[in-house]
Formats: C-alpha cells, sequence, structure tokens
C-alpha cells in the first residue's frame, strides 16, 4: 500500500457516509421535482422542467426570492460590520471581561424559535415591550403594529437576525484577534499609529480569513434560516415577509404541491452552490496575489 494512498483510505469511510446523506435525498429531490406528485408523495407522469416554469411564473417566488437575497445580505452585512468592533472590545484586557463575554454568548444557547417566540411577545401590537418602551419614552403616541405591517414587519426581523447571528460570528472573530501577536501593536505604537491605522493595517489584514469564513457559514446559515421568520409572522402579512424557505414549506406542506417545493429546494441548492464555488475561488486567488 502506497503511502500517498493511505489518507483517501482513511476519509473513504467518512466521504461514502456523508454521500449517502446528501446523495440520496439530492437524488429523490431531483426525482420529484421533474414528475407530477400527488401531496401523498406518489410520484406519477414525468413532467420535465414544468414545476420549475410554474414557479418562474409565479410572482410570489419572485418576491421571495428577491426578499431572500435582500434577507442573507442585510443579515450577513449587519452581522459582520457589528460584531467585529464588539471582538475587539471583548479581546481587551479589562475588568469583568469574562462576565461580558458571557452575557454576549448566552443568546448563542437559545434555540432560535424561542429567541423569535419572545421578540414576537414584545413586538405585539396591543400589549408589546418595544410598544409600552416607546410610549412612556414619549416617542410614539399610539401603538405600531410592528408584524401585522410590510413596512416594518420585514425590518425587524432582519434586525433580530443580526442579534441572533452575533454571538457565533464574535466567537470566530475573537479566536481570530487571539492569534495576533501583541508585538505588532508594541511596534505600531511606537512608531506613532494611532488607534485607527493600527486597526486599519495590523488588525483587519489578519483577521481576513476569519471574517471569510464568517462570511461564508452566515451566508449559508442565514440564507436558509427558517424559524424567525415562521414563528414572528409565518411569512405575512399577505406574504410580504415570505423567503425560500418559508415559501418553500407553505408549498410542500400546506399547499400539497410537493413537485414545486423540491424544484424550490434545488434552486436554492443551485444558489448556494454557486455562491460558495465564486466566493471560494475569489478568496483563493486574493491569497495567491
Amino acid at each position: 500500500m502506497g503511502r500517498s494512498a493511505t489518507p483517501y483510505i482513511l476519509i473513504f469511510p467518512s466521504f461514502l457516509l456523508a454521500a449517502a446523506v446528501i446523495l440520496w435525498p439530492l437524488k429523490e429531490i431531483v426525482s420529484l421535482s421533474v414528475h407530477d406528485v400527488n401531496r401523498f408523495g406518489i410520484m406519477r407522469d414525468f413532467v420535465g422542467l414544468d414545476h420549475f416554469r410554474t414557479l418562474f411564473a409565479d410572482p410570489d417566488f419572485i418576491a421571495a426570492l428577491w426578499r431572500t437575497l435582500l434577507w442573507t445580505v442585510s443579515v450577513v452585512v449587519g452581522t459582520l460590520v457589528c460584531s467585529v468592533p464588539i471582538a475587539m472590545i471583548l479581546n481587551e484586557d479589562f475588568y469583568g471581561r469574562g462576565l461580558a463575554r458571557i452575557l454576549i454568548m448566552l443568546p448563542w444557547a437559545v434555540s432560535l424559535t424561542m429567541t423569535a417566540v419572545v421578540w414576537r411577545w414584545a413586538l405585539n401590537g396591543e400589549s408589546g415591550m418595544l410598544n409600552s418602551g416607546l410610549r412612556d419614552l414619549g416617542l410614539i403616541g399610539t401603538n405600531i403594529q410592528w408584524l401585522a405591517d410590510a413596512s416594518t414587519a420585514f425590518p425587524m426581523q432582519i434586525l433580530i437576525g443580526i442579534l441572533v447571528s452575533i454571538p457565533f460570528t464574535v466567537t470566530i472573530f475573537l479566536g481570530g484577534l487571539s492569534s495576533v501577536p501583541e508585538d505588532l501593536y508594541d511596534a505600531a505604537a511606537i512608531e506613532g499609529a494611532g488607534a485607527w491605522d493600527r486597526f486599519r493595517t495590523i488588525t483587519l489584514p489578519l483577521l481576513r480569513p476569519f471574517i471569510n469564513i464568517a462570511f461564508v457559514l452566515n451566508t449559508i446559515y442565514v440564507f436558509n434560516s427558517f424559524p424567525i421568520i415562521w414563528t414572528m409572522t409565518q411569512g405575512g402579512p399577505a406574504n410580504s415577509t415570505d423567503i425560500l424557505v418559508t415559501y418553500l414549506y407553505k408549498l410542500g406542506f400546506r399547499l400539497g404541491r410537493l413537485g414545486d417545493a423540491a424544484a424550490v429546494s434545488l434552486i436554492m441548492f443551485g444558489i448556494l452552490i454557486v455562491f460558495t464555488i465564486v466566493y471560494v475561488r475569489l478568496a483563493m486567488r486574493e491569497e495567491q496575489d
């Protein structure tokens, strides 16, 4: 047995298991998407790409597709922008740092569904905590129907999406910041570099690999995120907060259109595959340069 073949033999069982877990469901979804399927999952005639044509003729699907892109970009960018300064503060040595880290990480231990339930109560248009607080401060005179109005429901869900994504992202950045040698900052301080210069020339370049990891993982995670939007509004009012994953759920489990739901799954899978390939190639090219 050649030594060069040993790594491939060792990872083969894991590869086989991963292939079974991923490829078999993928094959079933592809099969569902090209057949006429009744609501009990029984496949009948082969229909080719009819389910895809139906989807792209549906304005609700197009709206959900664009809203998914807005949701993903807003949450991921907002999370990265907020997490960098938080991680830098938590990386400093100050009294109570351990407690501060626990408080930042604590929401990570709570399920997304429970978090969404709490926020749904807080944003209740009649008895919600947010309306009560704003009225006490004299900022509003009448209650705002946060989740019953399309103009406020989706922005509030984006804000909550950012809040729940921060603990995970801060954890990644703290790992990156702990690997930056303090000598670099001391040398920069001796040269007269200010705080912004140290961040721009030392922290940001050395943190970039961790930002790339957080960007890719958060994008995949947020793109497929279901609990927040479903628990708070179930895609309402009038489908105005639907993203692809909630639209898919409605097609499959409310309307019984399993063929269309399978087609949505494949479209989502394709979008994430293309995004991952493009981003990884760009990141590799940047590292080579």
